[in-house]
């Protein structure tokens, strides 16, 4: 717990000290690199953690970091998302897939 609450007192600390949005560029990074880990393709991974940082929290986005711990189909890592219960990061998950797959995000 002491760890966690260090953590996120040195990522806020970042938000404002980084230009740019240190903090949106640091869970996009984290987002892809999870995608990656599932087995999702470089260009879709891109597209996919640029869309979901802008439309969840770093709560949901957390819940979401648990499917990536080995490596994954797309669809496999939609079913885990799934799992976590919150419609809203289903949601993005499943239409970031699809917008980015299709080439329209």
């Amino acid at each position: 717990m002491r760890k966690l609450i260090m953590l996120l007192l040195v990522v806020a600390t970042g938000w404002y000290l980084i230009p740019g949005g240190g903090l949106r560029r640091y869970e996009e990074y984290r987002v892809r690199g999870a995608l990656l880990e599932s087995g999702v393709s470089e260009k879709r991974a891109e597209c996919m953690a640029r869309r979901m940082v802008k439309r969840l929290d770093l709560v949901q986005l957390w819940k979401l970091q648990r499917f990536s711990e080995e490596k994954r189909t797309l669809g496999a890592y939609i079913r885990g998302v799934k799992r976590v219960g919150d419609g809203e990061a289903v949601a993005v998950t499943v239409s970031s897939a699809a917008l980015c797959a299709a080439g329209l995000s």
